[in-house]
């Protein structure tokens, strides 16, 4: 039985700075990179990572977004807020990440499990075929792409857990409601979620 970290979305633009930041995202970023180095091979036997990754996503686009399933343009492909975030970058440049997932390059993708790395295959693909049965969640943000990507482990038949502690909330109403989604869906959770005051 293998256990694998998936690390959502920590990309510039929702990080300070970015078109659609999230407080606390460049801090995130950081403990993510700690924690994704002081693991090497001992608690994760695979790490891989999420990236929105926008050419034309429709209406997930919009001048008067809801922020809910609109946003201001981000994450568009070849831009820089659709890289990694600088804090965090350096452990996929150093080849800690084993595999990218690309999502929304044509929808309003929010799960991780949307996504499919560079040959095509999608990650709960990927994940069974190295025989990964538990994965750990983390990044930004808590109420919005860590929570889809949660959720759909589940539904995909893993077992999941959520690390507060490296994930970042965008508002402290849509956080709690997602910590009830979590429990009611079978999704355990660890530490303490930060979320602006």
């Amino acid at each position: 039985m293998s256990r694998g970290l998936i690390v959502v979305d920590v990309q510039n633009d929702f990080c300070e700075g970015g078109s659609v930041p999230v407080a606390g995202g460049a801090r995130i970023a950081t403990a993510i990179a700690e924690l994704v180095g002081r693991s090497g091979g001992r608690d994760y036997q695979y790490v891989v990572a999420t990236r929105d990754h926008h050419i034309d996503p429709g209406s997930h686009f919009s001048e008067n977004p809801d922020f809910k399933d609109s946003f201001p343009v981000h994450c568009v492909a070849g831009n820089e807020g659709g890289e990694f975030h600088p804090h965090f970058a350096p452990a996929v440049a150093d080849g800690r990440i084993d595999a990218v997932f690309f999502k929304g390059a044509h929808s309003a993708s929010k799960s991780g499990f949307e996504g499919a790395d560079e040959h095509g295959t999608p990650l709960a693909d990927w994940l069974r075929s190295r025989g990964v049965e538990d994965v750990d969640v983390v990044g930004i943000a808590t109420d919005h792409c860590v929570r889809a990507t949660a959720l759909d482990a589940v539904k995909a038949g893993f077992r999941a857990r959520v690390l507060l502690d490296y994930s970042v909330g965008v508002a402290p109403d849509t956080t709690a409601s997602t910590l009830d989604d979590f429990r009611q869906a079978g999704v355990a959770v660890s530490g303490e979620t930060p979320v602006p005051r």
